[in-house]
């Protein structure tokens, strides 16, 4: 498969790389990673993304190098799409529907499973679900094409797997993500830098925030499952930013007596991005696609329409019968 595709990037004669809405470090780092790689080798290669991307990675300075749907971007002479870190079409919208209108190959590159209750990847996709990291996977491909890194195409690439890993503590027991970053580390990228800004920049007001979260905590299962609800308006009215509420469900799973954890985030009037989190002892995967999302067995999530009160009881139910299969 790898091949397939790499045949396909040296046949383009213009490429579009984009990834979800609402990026994260990983979609980011692995398409910013292999467009620094295909512009020094002289490819046209352009990134497309749905929106914004979230502040804390301006440090590998993205509006130098992307556009955006919402800005009207151009898919002129592009024969060639790439969409890393989810396979997914529902997550790239409204810009995958364009894509298909106007781009002859469109594929994803991506380390999640294949949903079982949506839609599935297109022809040509590389779908490889025992990658940590889709920058794991986009550091392979550019092995396969024979193209040469750089410090920018490494910086990003290191940010990709750092994001996705946790620092390493998630590398589904495989050494490929040290190995990998152990090559990264020959162009000097700062990492000290890199990892300060993924996981250390916090300010007074995203302090306050996180406290106010926590306060309003719900325990259920005897203290094995935790529910949190927020609003864009509770982060907006600290200065913050929707991408920093992900800090919330990962202090939650500090907690030692938890399982599990789910956290709606409600961007509009009922219209909520739902979070799952397990440590293991269940799977949270199924949780999410019966929502109509998908994701990793253990993290995953949902867009989803609906009241909170029947969502977040939906939620509840389905979590804790999971839990009540399991022993402490």
């Amino acid at each position: 498969m790898i091949k397939d595709l790499a045949a396909q990037i040296k046949k383009a004669r213009s490429l579009i790389l984009s990834t979800h809405r609402q990026c994260d470090g990983d979609g980011l780092g692995a398409q910013l990673g292999l467009y620094h790689t295909l512009k020094a080798a002289g490819k046209d290669v352009r990134i497309i993304n749905v929106d914004a991307t979230p502040k804390k990675y301006r440090f590998l300075n993205p509006d130098q190098h992307i556009q955006y749907f919402e800005d009207k971007a151009d898919f002129v002479g592009a024969d060639l799409a790439l969409i890393f870190d989810t396979n997914d079409e529902r997550l790239v919208e409204p810009l995958f529907g364009e894509m298909k209108k106007k781009v002859s190959q469109v594929a994803f590159v991506d380390h999640h499973p294949l949903l079982k209750k949506g839609p599935q990847p297109t022809v040509g996709s590389w779908i490889d679900v025992t990658a940590a990291s889709t920058g794991e996977l986009a550091f392979r491909l550019i092995k396969e094409l024979g193209c040469s890194l750089n410090r920018e195409a490494a910086r990003a690439l290191y940010t990709s797997i750092t994001f996705d890993t946790q620092l390493y503590r998630f590398i589904r027991n495989s050494p490929s993500s040290h190995l990998i970053a152990a090559e990264l580390l020959q162009f000097e990228i700062g990492i000290e830098e890199i990892h300060r800004h993924l996981f250390g920049h916090q300010t007074v007001q995203k302090m306050a925030f996180l406290a106010k979260a926590l306060s309003e905590i719900e325990y259920f299962c005897e203290g094995r499952l935790a529910v949190l609800r927020l609003s864009d308006h509770d982060l907006l009215s600290f200065g913050l930013e929707p991408d920093e509420s992900r800090d919330v469900i990962d202090l939650l799973m500090t907690i030692e007596t938890l399982e599990a954890a789910a956290l709606f985030r409600e961007d509009a009037p009922e219209s909520y991005k739902v979070s799952f989190r397990s440590k293991g002892q269940i799977e949270v995967l199924s949780a999410a696609e019966n929502l109509g999302g998908g994701g990793h067995l253990y993290a995953a999530g949902a867009f989803v329409r609906s009241a909170y009160a029947p969502l977040k009881a939906n939620v509840i139910k389905d979590l804790s019968e999971k839990l009540s299969k399991t022993s402490y």
